[in-house]
């Protein structure tokens, strides 16, 4: 997979072959970035399922000062390293372990971005988004990939989605109550 901006652009990250890995694909990745403003800064970012790291590598690529990247999978929690230590990657951190195990106990959060990109045929459970608020900044966005479109549940709202092939792909955040005294005015949008 190769990292497709930032200070890291062009460089490549080599993941073991496992059906279950599955890199976000480049055009996925550029719109996901476009959305989300090519320059992260200073931001925090929570890679749960990473997988290939694909999307923790781009945003740590793209200036994020703390990436933690989580996978459950040994061999490839293994190459998460491997691949952070060759790309001089001071920013990154690697969590061998299960995602969900990540989001009950402290993770240094809060996060400005949480990627969620969980195995396919493990789908999106429906208190996800519920365990993942707890480790989200006030202004917090939550991207979220999956084989199908996602309704979030009541707390959040859809900022972007689009499909590529098979990937269906959604920036979230949570939806915010309206100003105190105009009851029933929608809260402005970012």
């Amino acid at each position: 997979m190769r990292i497709i901006g930032g200070a890291w652009r062009s460089r490549l990250v080599r993941f073991p072959g496992s059906p279950s890995l599955r890199p976000t694909p480049d055009r996925v990745r550029e719109t996901l970035f476009n959305w989300l403003g090519q320059d992260l800064d200073g931001l925090a970012c929570l890679d749960l399922f990473a997988g290939s790291g694909a999307l923790g590598f781009e945003a740590a690529s793209r200036g994020a000062a703390r990436v933690v990247l989580v996978e459950s999978q040994t061999e490839a929690a293994a190459a998460l390293l491997t691949n952070a230590r060759l790309l001089g990657g001071a920013s990154v951190r690697v969590e061998a372990c299960d995602a969900l195990e990540v989001l009950r106990r402290e993770t240094g959060g809060p996060f400005d971005v949480i990627f969620l990109d969980p195995p396919y045929k493990e789908g999106v459970s429906p208190d996800l988004l519920d365990r993942v608020s707890a480790q989200l900044a006030h202004a917090g966005r939550v991207y979220l990939e999956s084989d199908r479109p996602c309704v979030p549940g009541p707390g959040w709202r859809v900022v972007r989605q689009s499909r590529a092939g098979r990937v269906c792909f959604h920036l979230l955040e949570r939806e915010r109550p309206a100003p105190r005294g105009e009851a029933g005015a929608a809260a402005p949008g970012l």
